[in-house]
């Protein structure tokens, strides 16, 4: 069978969804994570965007060596020379370079002429290809750019070196028929494009990315770039699950395959969603905690009867297993560190040491302490900034009656080592939490969201909230677990405040750096 390349996009195009803000720990544990999936690309972020972005595609390039690690650039040799010294350390460093070809873009964003968008490109891939073996080249755009152009300027591209051709849905316009055709003719019509692989790239603003990217495969594509749970900008990206499943499960008509170790997607799925803190739909397909769901008696009679009548996919292919109990109040730190293992969690001896002291604390309030439990819990610990000083959460208190004001105090130490204590009141107990928090750091943060989802079942399941703000105009996203509702949400209030000031401290450096 034909192999179609996997390219994940979730750390750049995924990072673009408002509201997300990675660390480069998060980012390196993502990657990590996606290498276990078995990703033949991972897209790392764009290494000339940000000191921060320069430093996470860094350190993926150096960690990861089992998929190719790329950056975005664009078509100015600054960018590209940025992007060499990010991945240089890469097992295959490979760069993507894009450009808007679509009459529009070219029009009124690029402000060029098609002649000086061909020349740009020409230019910026023979010189990205004395650098990187691995050359990828996207016309941003492609589907609504003029196809005869698109085959002139692939045609010289490809002479320049480019390895890949990608031909992206930027604004989910198209239609399957239409994205196919799209790809059938440039098969035909640009005379060496046998050299390359061609790519889709497709966004879901009409709810169409999957058909789409499929019937790129159906029209020659050797590649499909997208991100795990189809988060990115406005309507997100194609899903690479639902792309690999349906790849499998209906291989008797696409006659394909792709490299993906399946039984690791439910496992990628859950730490993108908790460290970007987009909730997964329950109806989303292959990842939703419906998906294997039945309420219909009719439906669940079948299925009892035979799983095949109504399942086409079994939770065990994706990684789904029962949620048993794992550990508890007597295991030790040898079963601990082994499950943290088995959940493809590798800690330092500190980090373990900090993990294990939390299990312990959990066993002592929850009976019983499953998988859920454990990878909250070692999620948090691995992506700990332990060198960056931030707000710490010490104590919250809420008195709160029915016919009552809501009022809270709060205990924090603050980055420099102070303790500082104060208390608000509320219309409920969350925002009395969060005036107080307000009044401790002493910023202008606006509340934008608040969410709160339980990790597991039971009345002791642990609580996860997720929040975001807006800082100095631009939005951040926070997460926080914990056993009481309260706690959680004041730790994700905090965790948003922490990466709004990181965030700062950055953009300041990048300031001092550009004059």
């Amino acid at each position: 069978m034909r192999k179609i390349n996997i390219f994940d996009t979730t750390l750049r195009d995924g990072e673009q969804s408002i509201g997300v803000n990675l660390n480069e720990l998060e980012k390196l544990e993502i990657a990590k994570q996606l290498e276990r999936l078995g990703v033949d690309i991972m897209e790392a972020g764009f290494p000339a965007s940000s000191k921060g972005d320069f430093q996470a595609v860094q350190s993926i390039a150096k960690s990861i060596r089992n998929s190719s690690v790329t950056g975005l650039a664009r078509t100015n040799k600054q960018d590209i020379d940025i992007a060499w010294d990010a991945l240089q350390y890469s097992a295959e460093p490979r760069i993507h370079i894009f450009l808007a070809t679509s009459p529009i873009h070219m029009t009124y964003k690029l402000r060029k002429t098609p002649d000086e968008v061909l020349s740009l490109a020409v230019d910026a891939v023979k010189y990205a290809k004395k650098k990187f073996p691995q050359v990828q080249w996207s016309a941003e755009d492609a589907s609504r750019s003029d196809k005869w152009f698109l085959v002139k300027i692939i045609t010289e591209v490809i002479n320049a070196g480019a390895t890949v051709i990608n031909l992206p849905d930027t604004v989910g316009y198209a239609t399957p028929e239409e994205y196919g055709e799209l790809f059938a003719f440039v098969q035909q019509n640009v005379p060496n494009i046998s050299k390359v692989i061609l790519s889709a790239h497709c966004h879901d603003d009409l709810g169409m990315a999957t058909p789409n990217s499929l019937a790129a495969i159906e029209n020659g594509a050797g590649q499909v770039e997208g991100t795990i749970n189809g988060i990115g900008e406005r309507a997100g990206n194609v899903g690479l699950e639902e792309i690999a499943v349906a790849l499998h499960i209906r291989k008797d008509f696409y006659q394909v395959k792709t490299g993906l170790n399946l039984s690791e997607i439910k496992h990628t799925s859950q730490l993108i969603s908790k460290l970007t803190g987009m909730v997964v739909p329950g109806n989303k397909a292959i990842v939703g905690a419906n998906a294997f769901a039945h309420e219909s008696g009719i439906h669940q009679d079948g299925v009892l009867k035979e799983a095949s009548t109504y399942e086409i996919i079994t939770p065990e292919l994706i990684g789904v297993h029962s949620n048993r109990l794992v550990l508890g109040k007597h295991s030790g730190r040898h079963a601990f560190k082994q499950r943290a293992s088995e959940l493809g969690f590798e800690l330092s001896n500190e980090k373990l040491k900090e993990a294990f002291d939390s299990f312990k604390a959990l066993t002592d309030r929850k009976k019983e302490v499953t998988d859920d439990d454990l990878f909250a819990i070692l999620a948090d610990k691995q992506t700990e900034q332990p060198d960056i000083k931030t707000y710490e959460l010490q104590n919250v208190q809420v008195q709160y009656g029915t016919n009552n004001i809501p009022t809270a105090t709060v205990v924090v130490k603050s980055p420099d080592g102070r303790i500082l204590e104060e208390a608000a009141t509320g219309a409920g107990s969350v925002e009395a939490i969060y005036n107080t928090l307000s009044r401790i750091i002493d910023s202008s943060v606006e509340l934008i969201d608040y969410k709160l989802q339980s990790i597991g079942s039971g009345r002791d399941a642990l609580a996860d909230a997720f929040v975001k703000v807006k800082y100095d105009g631009v939005e951040f996203g926070g997460r926080g677990s914990a056993q009481d509702v309260l706690e959680a949400s004041a730790r994700a209030y905090l965790n948003a405040v922490n990466r709004a000031l990181i965030h700062e401290g950055f953009r300041s450096e990048n300031a001092l750096v550009s004059h």
